[in-house]
């Protein structure tokens, strides 16, 4: 199999033909000076009635994701969880209890590969998804079917199969007036809007290129234990392993590939890529990887992601325009290298800033959920992050055969 896949045969034309995507974005990014109103961000989401909230999968991210649900706004609860393991559950019950002062009652918490249906069937009105990304696309069938609105961490699945079924399940989800948020926060952080926003007006003037890196250390990894099946050995090592995960290309680097999405307003065409195995313990997946993206005007975005120890870090994005670059963050440079915009921070009373004060993008991406809930305004960003998990998925593959 060529390691030069055409996206269009890969990933089907229908399902991956390039939307609008968040904030408004338009179709193109060529330079010409466009305007748009600034995203006005809440510090907290409106208030209205009470929104139930159930947990499926209680691990680190879960338990994160139901902390940052009830940081959010007012009138919010976790009212029910549900994983495979007990355990899981609860070391979630007890954080929450913990930090949040929240408590689920015994007869709301469910174990077992069937706990998902009994969550969404438990009285909730949102549905927080954090199991390992290969039950993801089942899980948002299911929570749609029963007009769930649903926060579902990315990547949203493993296979292009999974990816198409988000996709489909996203648009009934829009039919339906369901408000659906993904875990790119990034989309929700404030100096990366910010930045946006000048670059969608043109301060780089046409985009026609974009690095993005997420090189990092060893990540976790959990080896098999006495009594343990192989099934749960595996889901508790889930990162490792690509049929959980989707490899660390898709299950992490595609938040990166999400702002290149975004940024660049386009979805690549063709990938050519390389990685290896190096230094893992357990699973069966890289720890390495290059790929090249290429676009149907030309355009290349280099991705890049690591996860070995002793090496250099970075985890970034980089743009770049026919009249200069950015680093998708907080500032915007010229040509010659020049700072021309800078992200204003909140300071202190010495004019320090103090980027720790801002509001943390994983509370705000569910203060912007609810408040979309509780004023019946449109919200789905499903089948955005879909796309841009599939870009992850044809890297991968093009990686994986040579």
């Amino acid at each position: 199999m060529s390691s030069d896949y055409n996206r269009r045969e890969f990933l089907g034309l229908g399902a991956i033909a390039a939307a609008g995507l968040i904030v408004g974005c338009g179709t193109k990014n060529d330079g010409i000076k466009r305007k748009m109103e600034a995203v006005k961000f809440l510090d907290q989401a409106v208030d209205g009635k009470e929104l139930k909230a159930g947990l499926i999968g209680c691990g680190g991210r879960g338990t994160g994701a139901a902390v940052d649900f009830l940081r959010a706004g007012k009138n919010l609860k976790i009212v029910a969880l549900g994983d495979v393991f007990k355990d899981r559950i609860d070391d979630c019950r007890r954080k929450l209890k913990e930090s949040q002062n929240a408590e689920v009652a015994d007869e709301k918490c469910f174990v077992g590969f069937d706990a998902f249906e009994k969550v969404i069937d438990s009285g909730v009105d949102i549905i927080i998804l954090a199991t390992p990304p290969h039950f993801r696309p089942e899980h948002f069938a299911a929570a749609v079917n029963a007009k769930k609105h649903v926060f579902m961490e990315k990547p949203v699945a493993v296979d292009p199969v999974g990816a198409r079924s988000v996709i489909a399940s996203s648009k009934k989800a829009e039919a339906l007036g369901l408000v659906v948020g993904t875990g790119t926060q990034r989309r929700h952080q404030r100096d990366y809007v910010a930045t946006w926003k000048e670059i969608y007006e043109g301060a780089i003037g046409e985009v026609v290129g974009a690095n993005v890196y997420w090189n990092q250390s060893q990540l976790w990894y959990r080896t098999p234990q006495k009594g343990m099946s192989e099934m749960e050995a595996m889901i508790r090592d889930w990162v490792n392993w690509t049929w959980l995960s989707g490899d660390h290309i898709v299950e992490q680097h595609v938040h990166n590939l999400d702002v290149a999405a975004w940024f660049t307003e386009k979805y690549p065409t063709r990938a050519v890529g390389f990685g290896s195995r190096q230094r893992r313990v357990t699973g069966d997946q890289y720890d390495n990887f290059s790929i090249d993206f290429e676009y149907d005007n030309g355009m290349h975005v280099h991705s890049m992601c690591r996860q070995i120890n002793g090496c250099e870090n970075n985890v970034s994005e980089f743009i770049m325009g026919t009249n200069g670059y950015s680093n998708c963050r907080n500032e915007i440079f010229n040509s010659k290298g020049e700072v021309i915009w800078k992200y204003k921070y909140p300071t202190n009373e010495k004019g320090e800033e103090e980027t720790d004060k801002m509001i943390s993008p994983y509370v705000q991406e569910h203060i912007d959920m609810v408040t979309a809930i509780r004023n019946n305004k449109p919200y789905v960003e499903a089948e955005a992050t879909a796309k841009s998990t599939l870009c992850a998925i044809m890297g991968r593959m093009s990686a994986y055969t040579g």
